[in-house]
């Protein structure tokens, strides 16, 4: 059974909101007007499949009763399991649109990838890591910006920090966070034996206003370096790098990417903010440095979350015991099925809890 009440409610915010739009007090206040379209996406998908429900269930009623008519009983009787059929889908469909929604879903990601334990090995999976979530992120039209980097021998990362912007970025990229392994013969070994090695990734809400975390600026370190990377001789002369220490939570961030110094510096407080916001929502602000184990723990070998196995063009993520053979398409981007299967099984969860309670 379906929240009637609860869906009509939804609905009437949704004309509410439309209205709104239009009426030029509201667009000419560029922050409400933000605000209430980001409200309407919101909602949007679950007022639409309500609408085709409620389409769904007249049509269905009209077929019911022209059955007791002797010229359509035919014609409404072959209707009639299909009908069924997509109520029963769209019913489904509304009781998980309608499950609880992490504020965060809606932003952009802070996106950090660390090599692990397995040296040289662990840094090139990185790298092929960062090289899977570009390639994805493209595929949804979303825009990755690298912020900071340390580049390791022969093309691995040693860390990397990225923003990733679009739609609906972060519920997308949520379950990512953790320890990656790979198992797989590295271009070195001469005996064709196979290494283990890992990679770390952490997933964090971006903070759109950095004025939404109270930040004492007693509490800062704020250094110039001069940015690395490609960018000439101009990029290696200036001290356009901005580098950040939170002190009381050790918390070191640093921003390189950006033309500027006072761009960088803003992008690094971004970086910061969004680390401590992450922090006091998970209340672990007296033991600041568990937030991040939480996620990615040590990087030993034996916390994972996902194995890429490519001997066997296999991978397997452990939470939700799912192995697919299809790696070599996974690490090219196609990451959709995966990270459907994962947002499935917590919208499961979520849907037993409510059960439960």
């Amino acid at each position: 059974m379906l929240p009637t009440d609860k869906l009509e409610s939804i609905a009437a915010r949704y004309r509410e909101i439309e209205e709104l739009l239009c009426q030029p007090n509201v667009v000419s206040d560029s922050k409400r007007y933000t605000g209430l379209t980001k409200e309407r996406a919101e909602l949007h998908e679950v007022v639409e499949a309500y609408r085709r429900y409620c389409q769904v269930a007249e049509d269905l009623a009209g077929h019911k009763e022209a059955l007791s008519d002797s010229d359509l009983r035919e014609l409404a009787a072959e209707e009639i399991p299909a009908l069924e059929e997509e109520q029963g889908q769209l019913e489904a469909a509304i009781n998980v649109l309608l499950l609880p929604r992490d504020p965060n879903d809606q932003r952009d990601t802070i996106l950090e990838i660390r090599s692990g334990t397995g040296g040289e090995e662990a840094a090139l999976f990185a790298a092929d890591l960062f090289r899977m979530y570009s390639r994805y992120a493209e595929t949804q039209g979303w825009k990755v910006e690298v912020m900071s980097m340390s580049e390791a021998s022969a093309g691995g990362l040693k860390e990397l920090i990225a923003t990733v912007s679009g739609d609906n970025v972060y519920s997308r990229l949520r379950f990512e966070g953790g320890v990656h392994r790979v198992q797989r013969i590295p271009a070195t070994e001469s005996q064709g034996r196979i290494h283990t090695s890992t990679a770390t990734v952490a997933v964090l809400p971006e903070v759109d206003d950095v004025d939404d975390v109270k930040i004492d600026p007693r509490d800062l370190e704020i250094s110039a370096t001069a940015a690395g990377g490609p960018g000439g001789q101009h990029v290696n002369r200036t001290l356009s790098a901005v580098q950040i220490k939170h002190i009381p939570s050790g918390i070191m961030v640093r921003s390189e990417q950006q033309r500027s110094q006072h761009q960088n510096k803003a992008k690094a407080l971004q970086i910061l903010s969004a680390k401590l916001l992450e922090i006091e929502r998970e209340a672990q602000a007296s033991a600041i440095s568990s937030e991040r184990r939480s996620m990615v723990g040590s990087g030993e070998r034996s916390e994972k979350i996902r194995t890429y196995n490519y001997p066997q063009n296999r991978i397997t993520d452990h939470r939700i015991q799912l192995t697919l053979h299809n790696l070599d398409q996974v690490m090219q981007g196609d990451l959709q099925g995966l990270l459907t299967s994962l947002r499935s099984h917590h919208q499961a969860e979520l849907m037993q809890q409510q059960t439960d309670s």
